[in-house]
């Protein structure tokens, strides 16, 4: 992707991913870089085709250009909403920055770190859910364990709700 910057935001399109997702284009993204929305979907057991590829490598880079087109999205089992789609056409357009989207299949804190050496990611914001102390010890922190492994700089946009 050349010498500009390639900055990947976390969305699974919840309201924790638009805030970051918001965040990083407000006030990281410089004319001319690039943003990378990096999804990760479940694991999905795949007899044949693209898919099965996919699921090991994630997906080819998708440009702004599909991200609207249902047909396109449903072969990857994403359907990202209305929100998530004004921000980036607004971004790219308003910031000249260069948006497309890559997805992942499998744990989210190992495929977004894999996300960081596979694109090459100069940073990676991540919305942070906000779960309590119980839930969190639980469950685990993607964006805890995402900020211990990644090999680059890690930014966490808190949720301002907290359970």
């Amino acid at each position: 992707m050349g010498g500009e910057r390639v900055v990947g935001v976390a969305v699974d399109f919840s309201a924790c991913s638009k805030k970051a997702l918001k965040w990083g284009v407000e006030n990281l993204l410089r004319k001319g870089d690039h943003l990378v929305l990096v999804t990760v979907r479940p694991h999905g057991y795949y007899e044949e085709g693209e898919m099965q590829l996919w699921e090991t490598t994630g997906s080819p880079l998708i440009p702004l250009a599909e991200l609207s087109d249902s047909h396109i999205m449903s072969k990857y089992g994403v359907s990202p909403d209305a929100e998530t789609l004004d921000i980036v056409t607004t971004a790219a357009r308003e910031k000249e920055i260069v948006v497309v989207m890559k997805i992942f299949w499998g744990d989210a804190r190992e495929k977004l770190c894999e996300a960081v050496d596979k694109v090459f990611l100069s940073s990676l914001v991540v919305g942070n859910r906000g779960l309590g102390t119980l839930k969190r010890a639980i469950m685990g922190s993607v964006s805890n364990y995402v900020v211990n492994n990644a090999a680059c700089p890690v930014t966490i946009v808190k949720s301002s709700v907290n359970e």
